[in-house]
């Protein structure tokens, strides 16, 4: 039976995982800093992206949505071990991605995927640590990934 803490815990992390969808999903990137641990390693090339830390991931992520009319996360199953002050994650992720077009509404790609991530408590609460992507499959990119030429428009 889980306690008090535990609960919580598990809580708080799946709240920081919504946190970090909606921070994408809006392009607020400075949100990420509230998101993301200061020293945390991003691995993002499983669908072509970069590996990195939080600000050149966070330049990466931005440069790459520019191009898009609009993103969007759907996060499910988290299953979420803590252990401390520790915890690791493997959450699912289908990744809507608006791709644009000359006229008329833009086409939609998909993603599916899991975050394969590590999270820390710090004193200001739970933080991605470290973060990769498991590969799944993808519909509908074609020759639109990378769009940028630095990585595929995911994060």
């Amino acid at each position: 039976m889980l306690n008090i803490q535990e609960i919580s815990d598990r809580l708080e992390i799946q709240d920081l995982l919504v946190a970090y969808a909606t921070a994408v999903d809006s392009r607020d990137f400075d949100a990420l800093d509230q998101i993301i641990a200061d020293d945390a390693h991003l691995d993002y090339t499983a669908f072509g992206g970069i590996a990195g830390n939080r600000a050149e991931v966070k330049e990466w992520i931005a440069r790459s949505l520019a191009q898009l009319p609009a993103i969007q996360h759907l996060i499910a199953n988290p299953d979420i071990r803590v252990d401390g002050d520790r915890a690791t994650g493997r959450v699912m992720c289908l990744n809507s991605l608006a791709l644009p077009v000359e006229d008329g509404d833009p086409s939609v790609a998909l993603q599916g995927l899991w975050y394969l991530d590590e999270y820390v408590r710090t004193p200001q609460g739970w933080r991605i640590s470290r973060r990769s992507h498991q590969r799944s499959w993808s519909q509908g990119l074609g020759d639109a990934a990378p769009l940028h030429g630095t990585g595929s428009p995911s994060d």
